[in-house]
């Protein structure tokens, strides 16, 4: 797999597949200045037939991950992709706001019935 281009949800090659380190792909960016970024195998997907390594996140959120400077920050790596154990906000129920379609679903329909019974 090393040497396999690396091209995000949203089709753009970001780097190369440079090495791998446990549960992470070791993702290199950049021509003169170059960063490695540790990618979770969850999100990469591979086709040898392409030799090419698709993954399911942004070019955003590889580039904005923590960069590989000698060791690997495995902690670090893993809250940036929202792959911790600990619970966040959206585990709370506060990642969407009250009015949201997703929570109003329930509540609207609700009303609709209330109104064809009221009828």
């Amino acid at each position: 797999m090393e040497g396999y281009d690396v091209v995000t949800v949203d089709d753009h090659k970001i780097g190369k597949i440079v090495g791998e380190s446990g549960d992470f792909l070791i993702v290199e960016q950049g021509t003169l200045r170059k960063t490695q970024h540790p990618l979770p195998r969850e999100f990469a997907h591979v086709d040898d037939a392409e030799q090419q390594v698709r993954v399911t996140v942004a070019k955003e959120i590889v580039s904005d991950s923590p960069t590989l400077d000698g060791d690997l920050d495995e902690q670090a790596v893993k809250e940036h992709y929202g792959l911790t154990d600990t619970p966040g906000p959206a585990a709370e129920g506060s990642a969407l706001p009250e009015s949201s379609p997703a929570l109003l679903g329930d509540r609207v329909a609700g009303i609709d019935e209330r109104d064809q019974e009221e009828r």
